[in-house]
């Protein structure tokens, strides 16, 4: 049964009696699907005024760069707040081959984090956000490595794309297309391919297909955004002839926001935070610099649109239009927004009669959202949980409420893509009058999960397949169900959409949005994503199956490759409640010679079979994400001995190294940096120190005497890679260490042995150049580049045409113990289950053990 609850008060002229009316409708609703949720934007009249201003301004601009975090804040929010033009940020990639400083995800999983910081950074700074279908695949030293990896020809049809989409009149490049090899590859080519796509996207001839859904377009004016760091130095800059570039003073002071420029712009920067770009604003003058590519130069060079028609007159019929709205924008009452209302709708109903589609449709959706805002106008269509699967049923609520005097009348709602006709009868939406509509609807049988539509396909090392071409670009998968609100105000038809959402309570943070979404009806997942066999010993393996829906009935499988055994065939689950999990055995029997291969968790219920496991991603700082990927786990018979049994782990900025380590035996114990003290180092053998942590942890800089210490004492140290830049340590080692940005990007590049007898290529386990063979991504980065003579270089390696790279593992004595620095990339190739890194990683640890006992085990 479904139900609208709402009360209409009538006040007799002689305001003595009230009466209360409650009606009682019975509608019926379809569910909607959506990707993301947010909580619903409930703008002030300062906020309100400025979408008025952006509404009168008839320009666009975009800016290009390579990655999550490339792009200029303060310029993008300089453009949209104080120049007020329509500003997007074309990213080339997602960033999955980066660094996560808040988590374990790696590679699709990091992409899709950042793809969300991206889009929360944009609702700060006021722009939009655009993608290309190109994988960050790690950091390239040419674009012509990168552009062949990338598949240039695609990339490049993805930018024709966005430019003939966006329509800019100006495009602005991060990065210098005239420096191959000076910087990242990925940088260098995201300007290349801005170039080339400046002068392509007006030829009809070139990627036609695209004129299906887009039309052409030719940019006016393109720049490059330089400092001084591309001169060299501060003094080149300065003496470097400026003819050809623009100052812009983005310093600007926003009365009405209370805040700067600068301010916004760090507070959008610090929204990714998976990269420890956390930014604190400042004030006062600021200049950015633009150098003219293509186009003709502003002869303002202080207005970048000079010569570019901004105003209405730019669309045929648009003349009328700028009248009407320069009359709401200059009568504007901050304290009764409202009264603006009749000339909005008066300039809406102007609008949709434009013969200018672009524009009609920025526009129309600019002003409906002012309109709502002025009457303060809140609908909401909210479901009972926040996910379900297909073909079941499912209540929402939907929210109505006029929070003004304006006259508005609903008319309907309609749930995209439902097949349910309309039951409603029109009633006026009162003043400050709530309207509740309650609805059980059915999902549809054919509804697919919700995911990134990215990751739905197995792509390319450098790119990503995307089947339907309607959704490259897209930064998220496009929703496919959406609430219609068909109202009627000032007698005008107006129709507003709007995602479904779950909203919680939580009694820390309150209020709390989750998107709703459609997942699997099972899911299964084996904990360990690389499980290594030391011995021929066999393992028991967890295969943990989630149900999606109620009374889930059935029995799990594994897929596994040939010469390994498992043991039994089948296991049978039966799960009650939706939500619900339940773990099954099974027993991996290895081969006796090292061997590898993938296994994956097959669920049998009814007449289907899911292999797929279901990833939730839940910060702060992001909307909660669900993301389908294969279930599998790599699993390695492992030829390797070691030494040492107990090691100490101390945090970084994220790896698996414990859970690696205790794959092939260790006693692996994480301590936190206030623990550590000589008598709890003392408990163990080595100690390893995760990626990055003299960068992000502060307090090692007060525990590093007693890390060496215990070195002297006996023990082992390994320190993984750190950047050169914000160190928190005074010292990285007990003798002279300096870092440098030197990296060997090739993962097949030739790895030498300098020191061919030394323990670590010997003992316990022999290295050869087999180890080195099946490596993912890279070799290592922020090498070493100079070292006391007390250190000793193992290996050599270098990228195509460089020098050799010495520095990316280094071993000194230090008392009775070694201390070992390396930059090679062992966060990857553990994930991946590279033996050979296993085999080298054990040997570290092991240097110095082979004559003294191992330290007894620790309890538990």
């Amino acid at each position: 049964m479904a139900y609208i609850f709402f009360y209409i008060w009538v006040i007799p002229n002689n305001n003595i009696m009230q009466r209360q009316i409650l009606f009682l409708f019975l509608i019926i609703f379809l569910s909607p699907f959506l990707n993301q949720a947010q909580q619903p934007k409930k703008p002030n009249a300062s906020e309100i005024y400025e979408s008025i201003q952006k509404l009168n301004f008839l320009g666009s601009v975009l800016y290009i760069a390579a990655h999550p975090d490339d792009e200029n804040t303060r310029l993008i929010s300089y453009l949209s707040n104080q120049v007020k033009a329509r500003t997007g940020y074309l990213a080339i990639t997602r960033g999955d081959g980066g660094q996560n400083l808040i988590g374990p995800e790696i590679t699709e999983l990091l992409g899709v984090i950042r793809t969300q910081e991206l889009l929360e950074a944009r609702k700060i700074d006021g722009g939009e956000q655009l993608f290309t279908r190109a994988n960050d695949f790690g950091f390239s030293k040419h674009p012509d490595e990168t552009l062949a990896i990338w598949n240039k020809d695609e990339v490049l049809s993805d930018v024709v794309l966005a430019i003939r989409k966006f329509q800019p009149d100006i495009i602005i490049n991060r990065f210098d297309h005239r420096s191959p090899g000076s910087t990242h590859g990925h940088h260098t080519s995201s300007a290349i391919l801005s170039v080339e796509a400046f002068d392509l996207a007006n030829n009809p001839s070139v990627y036609s297909q695209q004129l299906k859904q887009s039309e052409i377009w030719q940019p006016k004016r393109m720049f490059f955004n330089t400092s001084w760091w591309f001169y060299g130095s501060q003094e080149n800059f300065e003496k470097a002839d400026k003819t050809n570039l623009l100052s812009i003073d983005t310093g600007t002071y926003y009365s009405l926001k209370g805040l700067s420029n600068p301010e916004i712009a760090a507070l959008s920067r610090s929204k990714h935070k998976s990269q420890g770009f956390g930014s604190t604003g400042s004030r006062g003058e600021e200049n950015e610099y633009i150098e003219l590519i293509k186009g003709d130069l502003p002869k303002d060079k202080t207005n970048i649109f000079d010569g570019i028609d901004t105003t209405w007159n730019r669309v045929k019929g648009g003349n009328v239009i700028g009248n009407i709205l320069s009359k709401v924008e200059g009568d504007f009452d901050f304290t009764k927004p409202s009264a603006s209302i009749p000339k909005l709708v008066e300039a809406y109903k102007l609008i949709q009669k434009l013969e200018d589609s672009h524009w009609k449709i920025i526009k129309s959706n600019q002003i409906k959202d002012i309109i709502a805002a002025c009457a303060g106008l809140y609908l909401e269509a909210v479901a009972e949980t926040n996910h379900t699967t297909k073909n079941s049923e499912i209540a929402i609520t939907i929210e109505m409420i006029n929070r003004s005097n304006a006259n508005i009348t609903f008319n309907g709602l309609i749930l995209k893509d439902s097949n349910k006709k309309e039951t409603y009868k029109s009633f006026p939406l009162g003043n400050n009058k709530r309207i509740f509509l309650n609805e059980t609807i059915q999902i549809s049988n054919n509804q697919e999960p919700t995911t990134p539509y990215w990751l739905t396909s197995k792509g390319t090392l450098g790119m990503y397949t995307v089947t339907d071409s309607k959704e490259i670009g897209l930064p998220e998968t496009p929703i496919v169900y959406e609430a219609l609100f068909k109202l009627e105000i000032d007698n005008t038809p107006i129709e507003f959409t709007k995602q479904v959402v779950y909203k919680s309570n939580d009694p820390v943070k309150g209020e709390v949005y989750k998107p709703f979404v459609i997942i699997p009806e099972v899911s299964a997942k084996i904990s360990e994503k690389v499980i290594i066999f030391e011995s021929d010993k066999q393992k028991e393996v967890a295969v943990i199956v989630r149900a999606g829906k109620d009374n889930v009935d059935g029995y799990v499988s594994l897929a596994y490759p040939k010469n390994w055994n498992v043991y039994p065939e089948k296991q049978s689950i039966s799960i009650t409640h939706k939500g619900e999990e339940q773990t099954v055995l099974f027993t991996i029997i290895p081969p006796k010679d090292q061997n590898e291969g993938i296994i994956t968790p097959m669920v049998h219920v009814g007449d289907n079979i899911y292999t797929r496991e279901l990833i939730e991603i839940d910060y702060d700082h992001i909307p909660y994400q669900t993301v389908l990927l294969p279930s599998e786990s790599k699993i390695v018979r492992l030829n390797i001995q070691k030494n040492g049994e107990n090691i100490a782990y101390i945090e970084g900025a994220g790896d698996v190294i414990p859970e690696s380590l205790k794959q092939i035996g260790y006693n692996v114990v994480t301590i936190a940096p206030k623990d550590i003290n000589a008598e709890t180092l003392n408990r163990f053998d080595a100690v390893v120190i995760g990626i990055r942590a003299y960068n992000t942890v502060e307090d090692l800089k007060y525990k590093q005497q007693l890390l060496f210490d215990f070195v002297a004492n006996g023990g082992n140290m390994i320190v993984q890679y750190n950047t050169n830049s914000r160190l928190k340590v005074d010292a990285l080692a007990p003798f002279d260490l300096e870092l440098s940005r030197d990296r060997v990007t090739d993962e097949n590049s030739e790895v030498r042995f300098l020191n061919p007898n030394n323990p670590i290529l010997n003992y316990p386990n022999k290295i050869t150049q087999k180890d080195f063979e099946g490596w993912t991504q890279e070799r290592g980065l922020y090498f070493p580049d100079k070292w006391a003579s007390e250190f000793t270089p193992i290996l050599s390696m270098n990228d195509k045409d460089e020098s050799p790279k010495d520095g990316s593992l280094l071993v000194a004595k230090y008392g009775k113990g070694y201390y070992i620095y390396t930059g090679l990339s062992f966060f990857r190739e553990f994930p991946e289950g590279v033996s050979g890194a296993y085999r080298l990683f054990t040997n570290m640890l092991s240097i110095g053990k082979n004559n003294i006992k191992a330290s007894e085990k620790l309890s538990d």
